[in-house]
């Protein structure tokens, strides 16, 4: 018997004939994300025929032993689709490029020629700087001075976060990257938004009228979003001393939840109409004391940890940190958005590295009953809560309360509950698997413009400045690795008379 809810599930737009060229193919982000997801969108039949992948790097690889490297790397993978690998490795090829020498472009120029020959793309390409954050500006460049980003119809550029450092770098790299091709061009990667659920708290609030009317002030007490991380800095140690989880995680993922949760309804489903929506919230939100902004965010750092069975380091004894760094591995504040539909509402955004579990949800708090006419079987009754499900079991739960069974009048909570994986009997895309497609299709419903991400940045300056020019007003907080963060998380809820959910 067919599942209802699968008809019309691989619907999917027709990507044209196209070549994807990744830089920093050698790297980490290519072999563990981007070339599975090409060859999840090879197996559900989404590529074209007259598909083709360049990789590109340093390091003096053939054809072959890039396939080969690729394929090291999705063994498991490889081994149960042998012959469909067989296929799509065939379109796949390597060309030694540094970005800096333009002498390399030139050849990469002719690389490309002999492919869109060889493999009929009909010259659209896609640029992927999968690249050190400081050679964004300068790829671009080198691109565009080679001639590889002129036609706006056919070429494009793939941006990986972070973009910019802060928002004084992030304006200055815009400014660079809008000199070497139209915005219409760039595509500023976030891969939180390529998760289904992510895109279904826009369907959730726009395609049904239950929801959309209760939600705001009038309805909602306070909204809490959470990306919690089980792993440690592993070996991102000499990103992550000059990042922190500010600009790691909330500058992007979460805040990318925090406007399409918070958004106003787009006067269409068009590109251009949903980001400016999320632009004018992030343009909107701003810290719950600006003046003092230290009384609005916790910063905390794992220490050891774990069991004596499994031993965790803390982050000053993993590899490549330094001893005595103060950089974050939490943060948790308080922010406001400014505009009639969420005036006064709290928005309570955490992300930690080091956590009990791995999740990322947006909980929507209800206010109470005017009156509590029934007696809770725990105390007083429980707010109402919408539960969105980010990872890793995307889905979303209602919780309600219902009568207590017995011959009283007692309520409890319950939840009703939605999984993706059991409506659909699939699990979804991995959000590379989308992001890559909707990149190849010229569609940026899903990536970042330029004034959202400025807004980001400038919506965290103050908190930057004070970690750069006065940390001890920012101080460190420690946490004990498996915990859910310094206690100072817990006072910053507890101020307002509230908890953080615990899963």
């Amino acid at each position: 018997m067919t599942n209802p809810l699968r008809v019309g599930l691989r619907q999917e737009r027709v990507i044209a004939p196209q070549c994807l060229v990744i830089f920093g193919a050698s790297g980490d982000l290519t072999h563990r994300k981007l070339v599975p997801a090409l060859f999840e969108l090879f197996l559900q039949r989404r590529l074209p025929s007259e598909f083709a992948l360049l990789g590109c790097a340093r390091r003096p690889w053939s054809d072959e032993e890039f396939r080969q490297k690729m394929a090291e790397a999705m063994t498991k993978t490889v081994n149960e689709n042998r012959v469909a690998w067989d296929q799509f490795a065939a379109g796949m090829f390597y060309e030694p490029v540094d970005l800096q020498q333009p002498e390399d472009l030139v050849k990469l120029g002719h690389r490309l020629d002999s492919i869109d020959r060889l493999r009929a793309t009909r010259s659209n390409r896609t640029f992927y700087l999968s690249v050190s954050p400081k050679f964004y500006g300068s790829g671009c460049r080198a691109l565009a001075d080679a001639g590889l980003l002129k036609d706006p119809q056919r070429s494009r550029v793939v941006i990986e976060k972070p973009f910019g450092r802060d928002y004084g770098s992030a304006q200055a790299l815009n400014r660079i990257v809008q000199s070497c091709g139209q915005e219409n061009q760039i595509f500023r990667i976030d891969h939180y938004l390529g998760k289904e659920t992510v895109q279904n708290i826009m369907v959730l609030r726009f395609a049904n009228t239950i929801f959309e009317p209760i939600w705001n002030r009038n309805y909602i007490s306070s909204v809490q979003i959470t990306a919690a991380e089980t792993v440690g800095v592993e070996e991102r140690a000499g990103y992550y001393e000059t990042s922190g989880a500010l600009r790691d995680m909330v500058q992007n993922h979460l805040t990318q939840m925090l406007a399409i949760t918070a958004m106003e309804t787009p006067g269409r489903f068009d590109p251009e109409a949903i980001r400016s929506e999320k632009a004018k919230v992030l343009q909107a939100a701003r810290l719950a004391d600006e003046n003092e902004p230290w009384n609005c965010c916790i910063r905390g750092q794992y220490g050891p940890g774990g069991t004596q069975e499994n031993p965790l380091a803390g982050y000053r004894q993993e590899p490549g940190v330094d001893p005595n760094s103060t950089t974050e591995t939490y943060v948790a504040m308080k922010l406001f958005i400014d505009n009639w539909r969420w005036q006064g509402v709290p928005f309570y955004v955490r992300t930690g590295k080091r956590l009990p579990k791995r999740l990322s949800e947006v909980v929507l708090t209800f206010r109470e009953a005017p009156v509590h006419l029934f007696d809770a079987a725990g105390g007083g009754p429980t707010a109402n809560q919408l539960i969105l499900r980010i990872q890793p079991d995307e889905g979303a739960e209602f919780r309600f309360e219902v009568k207590s069974p017995g011959s009283g009048m007692r309520s409890r909570p319950v939840e009703m509950e939605f999984s993706y994986d059991e409506s659909f009997g699939e699990p979804s895309d991995e959000g590379y698997v989308r992001l890559l497609a909707d990149a190849m299709l010229g569609d940026p419903t899903l990536f970042t413009r330029s004034d959202e991400v400025e807004a980001a940045w400038r919506l965290y300056t103050p908190l930057l400045e004070l970690i750069e020019d006065s940390p001890w007003q920012l101080p460190i907080h420690p946490y004990e690795s498996r915990t859910w963060g310094p206690a100072a998380s817990d006072a910053l809820m507890a101020r307002d008379g509230l908890l953080w959910r615990r899963p």
